[in-house]
């Protein structure tokens, strides 16, 4: 997103971003995860926005003191109404709980199959963004595990016909075996430091 460039605006890659900076003397620009978020910190102004993401992050930052925990990442998580049964995932930053997506809910879903879909969704979002060194928490080893190996590795789809679901998962799988990507996956340590960020707060 740029403020003070050849022409001002949000723009969806880098590339287009360079072009209105490149050789601008006092260009202003940064870069956001989502759309939205461009548009609230443009509307502020690059000094505002600015004093407003620090404060953001310092508020969480003292919520998160654990020095163990990497505060640029994201954090995944999935809720489930009965396991199976209705089933969403979403994303939040970690420094301060502010949610980046919510996906669902979808019926006859698993924790896992939410958990795998979250993780593979924060993988392809940050790629799109070019931001590929962030790091992503989730309290899931076997949603880990999945994403290692690729491949969602449920029964569901044998006992309840839910086409919808076994698309998306799908193609999940299909994204993973044909990108890259370099975000580490990490594991949120629970009885360390609490509930995961992105927890739905309904246990």
């Amino acid at each position: 997103m740029v403020w003070e460039g050849r022409r001002p605006g949000i723009y969806e890659s880098w590339a287009e971003c360079k072009a209105q900076i490149d050789a601008f003397p006092d260009a202003k620009y940064r870069s956001y995860l989502t759309e939205k978020e461009a548009e609230q910190a443009y509307l502020l102004g690059f000094y505002a926005s600015a004093k407003a993401t620090q404060k953001k992050t310092h508020s969480a930052k003292a919520k998160i003191s654990n020095a163990n925990i990497i505060t640029n990442s994201i954090c995944v998580d999935a809720a489930c109404s009965g396991n199976p049964g209705a089933m969403e995932y979403r994303g939040v930053y970690t420094h301060n709980h502010e949610e980046i997506f919510r996906k669902g809910p979808y019926p006859m879903g698993t924790n896992n199959i939410g958990e795998f879909l979250g993780i593979v969704y924060a993988i392809a979002l940050l790629k799109r963004n070019k931001h590929y060194e962030t790091a992503i928490y989730t309290d899931s080893r076997t949603a880990m595990a999945w994403v290692r190996k690729k491949r969602a590795n449920t029964k569901l789809f044998e006992k309840h016909d839910n086409p919808e679901l076994q698309e998306i998962v799908k193609k999940a799988e299909n994204w993973l075996k044909n990108n890259t990507f370099t975000n580490p996956i990490l594991k949120w340590e629970t009885k360390s430091w609490g509930e995961i960020p992105a927890d739905f707060g309904r246990k």
